[in-house]
Parts: C-alpha cells; sequence; structure tokens
C-alpha cells in the first residue's frame, strides 16, 4: 500500500470511531428521552 492509501485509512477509521461515539451519545440521549416521556404520560 501506498503512504496515501494509509493515510487515507487512518483517516476512515478516525472517522469510523467518531461516528460511532456520536451514535452511542444519540442512543443514549433518545432512551432518556423515551424514559422522560414515559415518566410523563404514566403521572397524567
Amino acid at each position: 500500500m501506498t503512504s496515501a492509501e494509509i493515510q487515507r485509512i487512518k483517516e476512515l477509521e478516525r472517522e469510523v470511531k467518531e461516528l460511532r461515539r456520536a451514535n452511542e451519545i444519540l442512543r443514549t440521549a433518545s432512551a432518556f428521552f423515551v424514559q422522560a416521556e414515559l415518566g410523563r404520560k404514566l403521572k397524567s
């Protein structure tokens, strides 16, 4: 592989890591809001 290809792979791996972290944050936030909404509905 060329050095450009190696660099591109490193960039893509970094991007995948960032996207996975963002997805985990979004999943956690979604679960939080679902729980809050369910709690609000149960109190009504």
